[in-house]
């Protein structure tokens, strides 16, 4: 692609993306992203009282839902699609690829091909290397600490912010270009840069496109669909922070991987310890680890940004009911709740919630921890 045509395809996403146009519209460029050759449908059982599930399947219906999975203890429970959408129609990830990414890092490091979180960067992003960013590690990218621009709105079309995502060289323009405005581990800032080099240190690191390593390390040994990925142009690189279009059921066995310790039927896919890496909060902010958000301690209002920035933030009714829990939470509050001691993985996705009354994203998981009651948490335990 000339400078010339990738210019004109940069302001053509940028008109579309200033006028609102979002949605499979704007992702001009896909290419597919294979899940399992053959597949099979979670086990189906019973075991969250039946009024629980109703309650909150109709919190999710009242709120631009398109799909309300609930797996409990080996068992898909509650499976309900909303406005059209089927057990097969591609949700668009949004930020759910962004835990998709840090999965896809933890099968790197178990094949090898990746030393340790605390590997830096620039081993595989060697342009880095002789410059302030040579001190970047992989942790650091993952859980938002790098100390690269903050996210933020640009109404300007040359604002790197906007070219950092729409440039159909987007990946060059973050490696070569993106600012790096503070000390790498001294500050959390919520970036798309950071989940965006995510593609490049992968394929870097094992030789293969980032879509083939998610099809075959991520997606394939867990069962599950495939969709489509977006790409920055044909030929080009795929977008790891956003922008995947898989069925609901896809993100649910994400969540359901985590909840097992990254274990899928017997066999370790992620590294003994990684998912308490994922877990583990930092004292920059504590309600996130590594492409995942932590539960505790409670708090109101909060969001993916830095906790000063009051921007972008949810409501909490109330603390989560399970001092483990963990989630995905990606844009227009699509979510996927994390909960190992009692073997619960609950997903919501969709379009915005309106806005009155105001998304409660403590709602769906207390609705159902509530109804499960101590007796789960004690048969979790062998009690």
């Amino acid at each position: 692609m000339s400078a010339g045509d990738a210019e004109a395809l940069y302001t053509k996403r940028y008109r579309q993306y200033a006028t609102g146009e979002t949605g499979l519209a704007a992702y001009d460029t896909l290419a597919p992203l294979p899940g399992v050759r053959k597949w099979h449908p979670l086990p189906a059982g019973r075991s969250i009282p039946q009024a629980a599930l109703a309650k909150a399947r109709d919190y999710a219906a009242a709120n631009n839902s398109s799909a309300f999975m609930v797996w409990h203890r080996g068992r898909l429970v509650e499976q309900s699609y909303f406005g059209g959408v089927r057990d097969d129609t591609p949700i668009i990830s949004k930020s759910l690829s962004k835990p998709l990414a840090v999965i896809a890092v933890g099968r790197a490091i178990a094949k090898g091909h990746i030393a340790s979180l605390d590997q830096p960067m620039a081993d595989f992003i060697t342009e880095w290397r002789g410059t302030p960013r040579a001190a970047i590690t992989i942790r650091q990218v993952l859980g938002m600490r790098s100390g690269l621009l903050p996210q933020g709105v640009a109404s300007d079309p040359a604002d790197i912010l906007n070219r950092a995502y729409l440039h159909p060289y987007h990946d060059r323009i973050i490696i070569d270009e993106y600012p790096l405005v503070d000390t790498p581990g001294s500050r959390y800032e919520y970036s798309n840069a950071n989940g965006e080099l995510i593609a490049p240190l992968i394929e870097r690191a094992t030789g293969k496109p980032f879509a083939d390593w998610i099809a075959r390390e991520v997606l394939a040994p867990i069962g599950a669909r495939g969709g489509q990925i977006w790409m920055n142009r044909a030929g080009g690189t795929p977008h790891s922070g956003c922008c995947a279009l898989m069925p609901a059921e896809t993100y649910l066995r994400l969540g359901i991987l985590l909840a097992r310790d990254g274990v899928w039927e017997g066999r370790r896919l992620l590294p003994n310890g990684f998912v308490r890496a994922m877990t583990t909060p930092t004292e920059q902010n504590p309600h996130a680890g590594l492409g995942v958000y932590i539960g505790s301690p409670y708090a109101e209002w909060r969001g993916p940004a830095n906790p000063d920035v009051t921007f972008g933030r949810s409501f909490h009714s109330a603390p989560y009911a399970a001092p483990d829990l963990f989630l995905f939470d990606g844009n227009t509050n699509q979510v996927v709740y994390i909960v190992p001691s009692r073997q619960l993985v609950i997903l919501r996705t969709g379009e915005r919630p309106p806005t009155k009354p105001v998304w409660d994203n403590a709602m769906l998981p207390n609705i159902l921890l509530h109804a499960l009651g101590a007796d789960d948490q004690a048969g979790a335990s062998g009690k």
